[in-house]
């Protein structure tokens, strides 16, 4: 009874706090505070210091947000720690009903958080669309879900049986990233949520608002308070949380640095955790390949959201036969791509996240050339005129020329500069694709689909595509092999990750413990 009246009086809470949301503007969720704790908006109570966040639009400020202390990390984590009880105890029907109406009221409000998400990110509108499609997606499918975790019944010898159940974990520390704030936020979300566990999540510093307002959604769609969580700060807020020793599970998407300090901070806790970290990955092009698809898929895994994607396939080997006629084609399409205020529809390149690493990137681009590079086209910052000019906007890279020992071919770069490199055979372009240390993902273009499939299984990825590139469906594992991380998020894979086993043996006879018994 006690859990039926908690749960309903959090969905009268939030039908009272709908109609005040509903009507928040993108500027108001902007304008703070910050943090989301226990169900409201706050500023941390023991913050010393404040980190900016600049709109890559318009290299502007566009907050000063407050760094949330451990003491903050602390409270957040026992929000979320007392709030587990009540919503591991609801049923999957119950917590996939509540993320079921979480879905539907992004989509109501998807086309603001697009335009926040261009605000806080830099990526053209259209592409900020697309990415709210999928967070949709992802709420929409764990909310489908979710009445389907369930363990399993096992019959035993002499009447005997045992069951093995699938329990929440507890409270989950989640870091995430700034290149797709919220899709990353919700790939973590929604699937622990589902599975009952609580959540306290530390976004970047560089992109750090959809998170907070999803906090918002949430509550209306009727998660109850503590549930959900989001502290904002810079190394040490995510320091704090790793090593919290109230949460039970960590998962991070990120660099390789940085996910390696996640990871130690597990293994003091002896902590379940998850990594998606970084990529150099290749898409290999064959030469009996569509070639108006091929290029399309080479423009995908190059240049979304300004190149700055861990899956992208920056390494593109393409097939002598082939070679000439995709390089001009896929030169004129990079020529092609229209660079400017992200806000308009028709631009297809938009900001780079920040000053810092748009040099970075041209850096890269500098260092291939010296060492014998062809730039083909690009790799330049252009000026977009009017309330961008303070933005930095890089011209799509074109490499060729290449060889594969080259920084720019070796380390991953995050920003849009493709290398072009030639092979002949497919034993050689599986060997030089595999010469990676990471793993994460990879992709093969060919109108055979027997070599296509063959290629796939023989690269070293955990996500691979035929004959497209970067798509990631929520219903479809998604992660990498070696130092691209472990673990996986979405599909039914996340759920692994977001539960552990319990198993009950129960005994219908007398207790049989042989000799240890004397009548």
């Amino acid at each position: 009874y006690c859990l039926i009246h908690f749960y309903k009086r959090m969905l009268n809470a939030s039908k009272i706090l709908s109609s005040s949301f509903r009507s928040m503007s993108v500027e108001a969720w902007v304008n703070g505070p910050y943090n989301w704790v226990n169900g409201r908006r706050c500023d941390p109570t023991h913050s010393k210091t404040n980190f900016s966040n600049i709109e890559p639009r318009t290299g502007q400020l566009l907050a000063s947000i407050p760094t949330s202390s451990a003491e903050d990390v602390n409270t957040a984590v026992e929000s979320a720690r007392a709030a587990f009880p009540a919503w591991s105890s609801l049923s999957g029907m119950e917590r996939g009903r509540i993320l079921t109406r979480a879905a539907q009221i992004l989509r109501e409000r998807s086309e603001d958080l697009a335009k926040l998400d261009v605000r806080d990110n830099g990526k053209p509108i259209w592409e900020a669309r697309v990415d709210m499609d999928t967070v949709i997606g992802c709420f929409e499918y764990y909310g489908g879900v979710a009445p389907s975790i369930v363990g399993h019944h096992v019959k035993l010898p002499a009447g005997s049986w045992g069951f093995a159940s699938r329990e929440p974990l507890g409270v989950v520390g989640g870091v995430g990233a700034w290149n797709y704030p919220l899709q990353t936020c919700s790939w973590k979300v929604a699937p622990a949520l589902a599975c009952g566990n609580t959540f306290v999540y530390k976004p970047s510093p560089l992109a750090p608002l959809a998170a907070v307002v999803l906090g918002e959604i949430l509550q209306e769609a009727g998660v109850p308070d503590g549930v959900y969580n989001v502290v904002q700060g810079e190394g040490e807020t995510g320091a704090a949380l790793a090593n919290h020793p109230g949460c039970d599970k960590l998962s991070f998407t990120g660099s390789v640095p940085t996910g390696v300090k996640i990871m130690q901070a597990g293994a003091k806790g002896i902590k379940n955790v998850t990594l998606e970290l970084g990529g150099k990955s290749p898409l290999i092009v064959f030469d009996d390949a569509n070639l108006k698809n091929a290029v399309k898929g080479a423009l995908m895994a190059n240049f979304l959201t300004q190149g700055e994607v861990c899956s992208n396939g920056t390494r593109v080997f393409v097939q002598s036969g082939i070679y000439n006629e995709f390089l001009q084609c896929f030169i004129e399409q990079a020529k092609k791509m229209k660079i400017g205020d992200p806000m308009d529809d028709s631009t297809t390149v938009g900001a780079t996240i920040s000053e810092d690493h748009a040099k970075k990137v041209l850096g890269y681009v500098k260092s291939a050339v010296d060492e014998g590079a062809v730039l083909e086209c690009g790799g330049e910052r252009v000026e977009v005129p009017g309330s961008c000019q303070g933005g930095w906007f890089l011209s799509p890279a074109v490499l060729t020329n290449c060889s594969d020992d080259m920084r720019a071919v070796k380390e991953e770069i995050f920003g849009s500069v493709a290398a072009i490199l030639k092979f002949d055979t497919e034993e050689e372009v599986i060997s030089r694709a595999n010469a990676t240390e990471f793993g994460l993902a990879g992709g093969v273009f060919s109108s055979d689909v027997t070599r296509a499939h063959r290629v796939v299984n023989q690269i070293q990825a955990g996500t691979t595509w035929i004959n497209t590139f970067n798509l990631a469906p929520a219903e479809l594992p998604f992660g990498g092999y070696k130092a691209s991380g472990i673990g996986r998020e979405n599909g039914l894979a996340a759920i692994e990750h977001y539960t552990q086993y319990k198993t009950v043996y129960v005994e219908m006879n007398d207790v049989d413990c042989g000799p240890l018994w004397q009548e």
